[in-house]
C-alpha cells in the first residue's frame, strides 16, 4: 500500500487567481476617499500577507493618513465580498491537479491569509466537487504566515507524519512559512511572484505548471517519504 500523504496549498496566486477581484474591491474602497488607485501588478505585490496588510500598503505607498485603515479595510471588506466571484478563476491545469491528488489519495489541505469567510467561500464556490482535507483562512488567535501556529496546528488534525507534507505557494512568504514549519516547499511561477522571489526563499521545488506537482510526489518526494 503506498504511503499517504499531505500537500497544504496556499490559495491567492495559488490555486485560485484572485488578483484582479482584490485590485477592483480596494481601488472602489481608494476612490471613495479620493486617493490614488493601483494596477494589478502593483496589488501581486501589495498581497500575500494578509488583509491588514493590503490596506496598510495602498495607504503607505501613497503617503495618505494612516487614521483612514479602519473605514478603507471595512470598505474593501464589503466590497471584495461582492466581488469575489466576478473575475476569480482557477489558475489553467488547478481543477485537474485536485481532481487527481483526489485520486490518488492525497489530503488536500488550503491555508491561507484571507480571512477565513472569504477563503471558505471561494474554496466552496470554486472546487465543490473536490474534497478537502483542512481549509483554513486567518482565523482569530492566529497570526499571518509566515508564522509557523497555523500550519502546525493544521499539520496535527491530520492522520499524516510532518514528514509527509508539502507546503505549495507563490511567494516569498510561502517559502518562509514552510521552512519556518520545517516543511518540503514547493514555489509556484504561474501565481503573482517571481522566480528570484522564489529563489531568494530557498524553496526546495520550483513548478512552472501544476502537473510537475505529482511528478514530485511520485518520484522527488518518495525519497523522502522512506528516510
Amino acid at each position: 500500500m503506498p504511503i499517504k500523504k499531505a500537500i497544504i496549498f496556499d490559495l491567492d496566486g495559488t490555486l485560485l487567481d484572485t488578483i484582479n477581484d482584490i485590485s477592483d474591491s480596494m481601488n472602489a474602497a481608494l476612490k471613495q476617499y479620493g486617493l490614488l488607485t493601483f494596477s494589478v501588478e502593483e496589488y501581486k505585490y501589495f498581497v500575500g500577507s494578509g488583509v491588514d496588510e493590503l490596506v496598510r500598503n495602498t495607504i503607505t505607498t501613497q503617503k495618505a493618513d494612516m487614521s483612514l485603515f479602519a473605514d478603507l479595510k471595512t470598505i474593501y471588506m464589503e466590497n471584495y465580498a461582492q466581488r469575489q466571484h466576478v473575475k476569480t478563476k482557477p489558475f489553467p491545469g488547478i481543477k485537474e491537479l485536485l481532481e487527481k491528488l483526489n485520486e490518488m489519495g492525497i489530503i488536500i489541505n488550503v491555508l491561507s491569509n484571507k480571512p477565513d469567510r472569504d477563503t471558505q467561500t471561494v474554496i466552496n464556490y470554486y472546487f465543490p466537487d473536490i474534497k478537502f482535507g483542512r481549509v483554513y483562512g486567518k482565523r482569530p488567535g492566529y497570526e499571518v504566515k509566515p508564522h509557523p501556529k497555523a500550519v502546525n496546528d493544521l499539520i496535527a488534525e491530520l492522520p499524516i507524519e510532518k514528514r509527509l507534507v508539502l507546503y505549495v505557494g507563490d511567494t516569498y512568504t510561502d517559502m518562509m512559512t514552510a521552512k519556518n514549519a520545517g516543511l518540503t516547499s514547493v514555489g509556484v511561477l504561474w501565481g503573482f511572484r517571481k522566480l528570484a522571489e522564489l529563489q531568494a526563499g530557498d524553496a526546495t521545488y520550483i513548478v512552472s505548471k501544476p502537473e510537475e506537482i505529482l511528478t514530485i510526489l511520485e518520484e522527488g518526494y518518495a525519497d523522502a517519504c522512506h528516510n
